[in-house]
């Protein structure tokens, strides 16, 4: 389901759109090709329960969802608001001859899934896209299954304040270079740099999902906390 009628909704969601093509590319060069492997993570977090039923949130162009439909017996349904995100995952999958995986465009704030569904939802830096954070993680606690888990792999700030200088001058000039040097897309992504500065710091994010209901939250630092992973139980 797609709100269209949010005027911040559309704004994301066109950068999105925007950006699919170079989408894996970019990511490759801002995280120096580690977020495969934080990805490969949450695989490694959610195997542990031996899921039936995945949900993953933000989907993009389906790296998460993928590396999840490895897990046996499972079934992945991923969703995204960008269709040519979908486009793309969907490419991906046909050529890999994945037949576990039903991309949807939906809204994580408008789930089109019924109560106490899934045993695992998975969010790999979508969360802080979120144009309603609260209904969105409103709506995750309402398809996991009781005892079920919520990982989400967000970026986020780091502490120390001297890898915190490295990371602003990071963020300041590496990224809108590489971004002017390959996409030329430069405003998107001094937006997504932008909403990590404005999306809540670790300690407040773990406030919020306690009050949303989430129990037994567990956090873990990656490259020196620019970004996190969070564990959350149902």
């Amino acid at each position: 389901m797609i709100n269209n009628e949010k005027p911040n909704f559309i704004y994301i969601k066109n950068i999105f759109e925007s950006i699919s093509n170079e989408y894996d590319f970019m990511n490759d060069l801002m995280t120096f090709k580690n977020h495969s492997k934080w990805k490969k993570e949450i695989v490694d977090i959610a195997v542990d329960s031996s899921p039936k039923k995945i949900l993953d949130i933000a989907t993009g162009t389906g790296d998460i969802a993928i590396k999840l439909s490895k897990i046996k017996g499972s079934i992945i349904e991923a969703v995204d608001v960008s269709e040519n995100m979908i486009r793309i995952a969907n490419n991906k999958i046909d050529n890999q001859n994945i037949n576990n995986i039903n991309f949807k465009i939906c809204e994580a704030e408008n789930l089109l899934f019924d109560d106490n569904h899934f045993d695992i939802i998975s969010i790999g830096y979508g969360v802080r896209n979120f144009t309603d954070l609260d209904k969105g993680l409103s709506e995750s606690y309402r398809v996991l299954k009781k005892n079920g888990k919520l990982i989400i792999l967000e970026t986020s700030i780091p502490e120390n304040p001297i890898i915190k200088l490295l990371y602003s001058l990071f963020t300041t000039i590496y990224v809108p270079l590489i971004a002017f040097i390959f996409s030329r897309k430069t405003n998107a992504y001094l937006y997504l740099l932008d909403s990590t500065k404005k999306f809540p710091p670790k300690n407040k994010f773990l406030k919020i999902l306690y009050k949303k209901g989430f129990k037994k939250v567990q956090t873990r630092k990656k490259l020196h906390g620019a970004s996190t992973i969070y564990i959350a139980s149902k």
